[in-house]
Parts: C-alpha cells; structure tokens; sequence
C-alpha cells in the first residue's frame, strides 16, 4: 500500500503561507541589504558592509526557497513522479555554502584589515544603523519564529535562523560601535581603529558553526542516509508487530529527504496466516502507519506482505 499526495488543494494549502513569508522575508531583506551597504559605506565600516552582503546574499536564498515552495506545490509529474522534495535539500546546501564561504572571506578581510592598522568610522551614524537594524531585525525573527510553529517549514525555519543571524550581528556591532564612542577622549582612544574589524573577526568565527550544522544536514539529506532516530523507531515498530503476529522476516528501507518521508516495508508472514484476507493485512497496514505517525501528502508508505523471503 502506498500512502502518497493525492490532493492538489491540499498541496497548496500547506505552501500558500510559506509562500507569502518567504515574499514579505524577501522585500525585508532586501531593505536590509541596501541599508547595510549604503551606510557600510558612509561610515567605512567593512562590518556593516558584511552585514549589508550578508542579507542580500540572504534575499538570494530566500527567492531560491521561494522557488521551491512554489516547486513543493505542484503535482508530481511523469518525469519526477515522486515529486519535488529532492529540490529542497539540495537548496539548504547551496544556500548554507555560500554563508560559509561569506563567512570565511569576511573574517580574512578582518585579519587584514587589523594587521593593516585598523580602519576609522563614522560611529554616530554606525550606532544609528545597528540600533534600527538590531531591532528590525529581531521584529522580523520573533514574528516568522511564531508563524512557523504552524506551518513548520524547513524552508522558513532556515529563513527565521538568518534573521536571527542578521540580528545578533547588528547587536553585536551596536555594543562594539557604543563601547568605541565612550573610549573617545580616553586613553584607549587608539583601539577604536580596531574596533570594526575585530568585531567582525569575532562575529564570523561565532556564526560559521550555524551555516555549517545545515549544510551537513542537507548533504545527509541528498545522500539519503538513513536517520538513525527513524531506523530505530521502524525497528521497534516491527519487533513488536513480529511478537503479536509471528511474522517469520521483515525488512525494511527509510529516509528523510526535505520534507518528505518515504517507507519500504516488506514483511514475510507465516503459513498461517496464508488465507486471512486483504482486510487483515490492512488493519496490519493501519497499525503501522499509525505507529509511524506523520501522515500526511509528504508521507509515502509501502507495506507489502509475502510468504516467499526472496521478495525482502
């Protein structure tokens, strides 16, 4: 039996509100982006420019999600007649890759730029910019964080942990930019040249960690490797079914690719229960599908039964 999408409405019901975050997270980033670049520049702050890069390398990402919510939509067709649910791992790896690769290039700029002796800047419009930022952003994480309880996309989850990103690196650049502005005047005045790329030093080291945990999970995802969480559940499953039912052999194949679950269940039944009928089998069937849990259009399901172990 195979549990699989039989509904198009039902489809677009589950991607209709993930479509519209990603198009309102799209607009915002962008907003973002051109803030960060544009003042970045006024004030000669490389952080505030990694900052403005980060989130239109952000709005990038998120049209590609956008995309394939749109792909997750639609209906199966002859040439990808499992669906779209590839698509979706495959997006987080790219999207993670290239937070690494920023990651990284912005950290070698900070070395440099400190070994060079720092850099000035315009610290009020710098603190200007951080506070706004800060606070936009951390507006734009709390609200998708809610949403998503209900529609529980990895795609916007992915989309909520940049926000969240995006305002942990404009507070942090708020605190250094507030800590510069009160050594003016002081003794240790000549470290505020330094401040700017030192804080972006610190911020790519602390950040590369979260792109890099996604681009893993993608990549295990693409390979189709089994989760062992899910391959322990299946097998607890049917080591008890074995017990209530007597069932000779069983073998059984899963994984986890975006969000769609796909099942083989194949299970050698003893010669008693060789005449006991399709209606057996199928409550059978039920017990199982139950005990998995996540039914659902991304849930595809097959539980076979034979007496024969060539056919596990």
């Amino acid at each position: 039996m195979s549990s699989a999408p039989t509904s198009l409405q039902q489809k677009m019901q589950g991607t209709e509100v993930e479509q519209k975050i990603l198009k309102r997270s799209i607009y915002c980033t962008l907003f973002v982006a051109l803030a960060g670049i544009v003042f970045g520049v006024a004030c000669g702050s490389i952080s505030i420019v990694f900052d403005g890069m980060f989130s239109a390398l952000d709005a990038g990402m998120c049209s590609l999600s956008l995309l394939v919510s749109r792909l997750l939509g639609q209906p199966s067709s002859r040439r990808f007649q499992y669906g779209f649910w590839h698509v979706e791992p495959l997006v987080l790896a790219f999207n993670g890759s290239l937070l690494v690769l920023l990651c990284v290039y912005a950290f070698i700029n900070a070395v440099r730029s400190m070994a060079e002796g720092g850099n000035e800047l315009e610290l009020g419009w710098a603190i200007v910019y951080a506070v706004c930022v800060s606070t936009f952003c951390f507006t734009l994480y709390f609200k998708q964080l809610r949403l998503n309880k209900k529609v529980k996309s990895e795609l916007i989850a992915l989309d909520t942990k940049s926000w969240l990103m995006s305002a942990c690196i404009s507070s942090a650049l708020l605190m250094a930019f507030s800590l510069s502005w009160l050594m003016e005047g002081t003794r240790y005045e000549y470290l505020n040249a330094y401040t700017d790329p030192f804080v972006l030093a610190v911020l790519t080291l602390v950040l590369i960690p979260m792109p890099i945990k996604t681009v893993r999970s993608a990549i295990r995802e693409v390979l189709q490797i089994t989760p062992e969480s899910l391959d322990q559940k299946i097998e607890a499953i049917m080591a008890q079914l074995t017990l209530s039912y007597g069932f000779l052999d069983y073998s059984n194949y899963a994984t986890r690719m975006g969000r769609g679950l796909f099942i083989e269940i194949h299970i050698v039944v003893p010669e008693a229960m060789a005449n006991s009928g399709v209606r057996k089998f199928d409550e059978i069937r039920e017990k199982i599908a139950a005990a998995i849990g996540e039914e659902g259009p991304s849930r595809w399901l097959t539980i076979s039964f034979t007496q024969d172990p060539k056919w596990l």
